[in-house]
C-alpha cells in the first residue's frame, strides 16, 4: 500500500515523484494558488525537532520534499517507504526548465552578491524565455517588511529563496502571510552550485544516493553538519521502537 503522506520523526513528507511535484506544482502556479516548498533533509528533521516554532512552520507548509537519502532510509525502517529522493537542486532546475517553457515571472533571493549576480547570468543564458522579474542577496533584515513587499511587487510565480534552513522558511512564513500567490521555494546552496562556484557531486555518487560523502571529501569542514544523518538513524530506530511496543 503506497502511503501519500509519510511522517518521520514528526515531519510529515509528500510521498510522491519528481515528475509528479512537478506536474502538480506548474498546475498549481497555473491557477494561481499559493505554495509554499520545503526540501527537507535528515539536518533539518534534528532541527525542527528540538525546536517547535520551526517544526509548527514546517507543518504549514503545502509540500515538504524527501531531500536527503537519509530521509529515504528511515522512511523505509518505519515500514513507510517514499517513493524517491528528490532533491532540492534537481527539482529547482526542472522548475526552471517549465518556467522557461511557460515564460514564467521568477525571483531569486539568497546567496552572496558575486553568486547571485552570477546565477542571474546563468539563468538568463540557459533560460531565456524565463521572465526574470527580480533578484536580491541573501544579506538583508530579515524583519524587514520591506523586502517581501519589494518581491511581491514583482508579482513573481515562483520565488526561489537560498538563504539556508531555518531563515529561507521562517522569510517564506512571513512572505504567504501577505502573498495572494506564487509558489516559494527554500534551495539552499542551490545558488552556489548553478553559478558554478560549487560543483556538484559526480553523476556516480548521485546514482549512488553517496552525495553527502562527496561533499565530505571537498569540505571536510562540514564533518560536524553530518553527524546529523547517524543521529537521525538512531532516532528513527527508537521510533520504531516505540511503535512497535503500541
Amino acid at each position: 500500500m503506497e502511503h501519500k503522506k509519510v511522517s518521520v520523526l514528526g515531519v510529515t513528507f509528500d510521498n510522491k515523484t519528481k515528475e509528479a511535484f512537478l506536474k502538480e506544482l506548474m498546475a498549481r502556479i497555473d491557477h494561481k494558488k499559493k505554495s509554499f516548498v520545503v526540501t527537507a533533509n535528515p539536518e533539518i528533521v534534528m532541527y525542527a525537532k528540538k525546536d517547535p516554532n520551526y517544526m509548527s512552520l514546517i507543518k504549514e507548509a503545502d509540500y515538504v520534499i524527501a531531500d536527503g537519502i537519509g530521509i529515504i532510509k528511515g522512511s523505509k525502517m518505519l515500514g513507510t517507504p517514499i517513493v524517491e529522493r528528490v532533491a532540492g537542486y534537481d527539482l529547482m532546475l526542472a522548475l526552471l526548465d517549465e518556467a522557461n517553457q511557460q515564460g514564467s515571472r521568477v525571483y531569486l533571493l539568497g546567496a552572496k552578491e558575486d553568486v547571485l549576480q552570477s546565477t542571474v547570468a546563468k539563468v538568463k543564458k540557459l533560460y531565456p524565455s524565463i521572465n526574470l522579474v527580480g533578484s536580491r542577496n541573501g544579506y538583508f533584515d530579515f524583519s524587514d517588511s520591506a523586502v517581501i513587499e519589494a518581491v511581491q511587487a514583482t508579482q513573481p510565480d515562483i520565488v526561489f529563496v537560498a538563504i539556508g534552513y531555518p531563515k529561507q522558511e521562517q522569510w517564506i512564513h512571513q512572505y504567504m502571510r501577505t502573498a495572494s500567490t506564487g509558489l516559494l521555494m527554500g534551495v539552499g546552496g542551490s545558488f552556489d552550485v548553478l553559478s558554478g562556484k560549487s560543483k556538484r557531486a559526480p553523476k556516480i555518487f548521485i546514482k549512488l544516493n553517496i552525495e553527502w560523502l562527496y561533499r565530505l571529501i571537498k569540505q571536510p569542514f562540514r564533518i560536524k553538519r553530518m553527524m546529523a544523518l547517524p543521529r537521525f538513524l538512531r532516532e528513527v530506530k527508537n521510533e520504531k521502537k516505540q511503535v512497535s511496543k503500541h
